[in-house]
């Protein structure tokens, strides 16, 4: 058993550090308020301060880079805390494991492959290509131990009221009320499970064939709003939902007061075509399938 130091306890960290718990390995998590899960060492710290990450991450077997800031900050929030994260596993000589993201990609035709160049020009999404191009640059140089697993949309249990099939979605759907959502229903979108998400942090840290590269979590088949929320609905013995897309002028008006809101133009190419990722790498090398839909979709809606 290991030392792991999962930095961030939100809707991935909680599951990562829940499952490396149960794994019975000696579990750090890292926030800024000091929460964490029954078992775990909680330890309250400023991610950009990094004196103290290197200082928690002595002895560290693998370290997690489960923090997600709001969209919003990411220019301003990143750079300090991605400075920290090299700085502690380059003391600590732990496994630097990076929780990614497509956005880097940008705007793609065709499956989503881990090859694919991190072509996107929007500032934000540029950060957290930086971020990785630094720790890989790191890694070749021989100073660190790195790899990156980036995941599409998030959904299942723990979800945040961010995700698009949280709670703004389940709720209105268990409650047979029409289901309000941002973007068209039948366009197929690759959701992706958020305890395979852990389950793939985990394999990451703890193989290295994984090392000196990135991946795509286990995901299964795209499938639509409509669909997802179809086969919901069909779990619960209710009707199919009927999904109301709120109109992109309302949701314009709506970013002059909500920074959340502003941040959905960066994202629109995602959802106005097939959004598709291909995880046959990850899937091939590891011999990790994803959850299947249905039985995820029982766990998330608590059956």
């Amino acid at each position: 058993m290991g030392k792991h130091v999962v930095v961030g306890s939100g809707q991935v960290g909680g599951h990562l550090a829940a499952k490396l718990l149960d794994q019975g390995h000696e579990v750090v998590v890292v926030t800024r308020s000091g929460r964490g899960p029954e078992g775990a060492v909680k330890v309250a710290a400023d991610i950009a301060d990094q004196a103290r990450l290197v200082q928690v991450a002595q002895g560290a077997d693998v370290l997690y880079n489960c923090v997600n800031p709001a969209y919003h900050r990411w220019l301003t929030d990143w750079p300090p805390m991605a400075a920290s994260f090299l700085a502690a596993a380059e003391s600590s000589g732990a496994v630097y494991v990076m929780l990614g993201n497509l956005y880097p990609y940008g705007p793609v035709a065709g499956p989503m492959t881990e090859d694919l160049p991190l072509a996107s020009t929007d500032p934000k999404f540029r950060v957290r290509a930086t971020m990785w191009e630094d720790a890989l640059a790191a890694h070749r140089a021989g100073r660190i131990r790195v790899t990156e697993v980036r995941g599409s949309d998030y959904y299942g249990p723990g979800a945040t009221d961010q995700s698009y099939l949280g709670d703004r979605f389940l709720k209105p759907l268990r409650a047979g009320r029409a289901v309000p959502i941002v973007w068209p229903a039948d366009v197929p979108h690759a959701w992706t499970y958020l305890p395979d998400v852990a389950d793939a942090l985990i394999v990451a840290g703890g193989d290295e064939r994984a090392w000196g590269r990135p991946w795509h979590v286990p995901t299964a088949e795209p499938l639509t709003f409509r669909q997802m929320g179809e086969r919901m609905a069909a779990l619960l013995g209710r009707p199919a939902p009927r999904l109301v897309r709120i109109p992109w002028p309302v949701l314009r008006v709506g970013g002059m007061f909500s920074p959340m809101m502003r941040e959905l133009g960066h994202v629109r190419h995602q959802f106005t075509a097939p959004y598709v990722l291909d995880s046959s790498a990850f899937q091939r090398t590891f011999g990790v399938a994803p959850t299947p839909v249905d039985e995820a979709l029982k766990a998330t809606l608590g059956l």
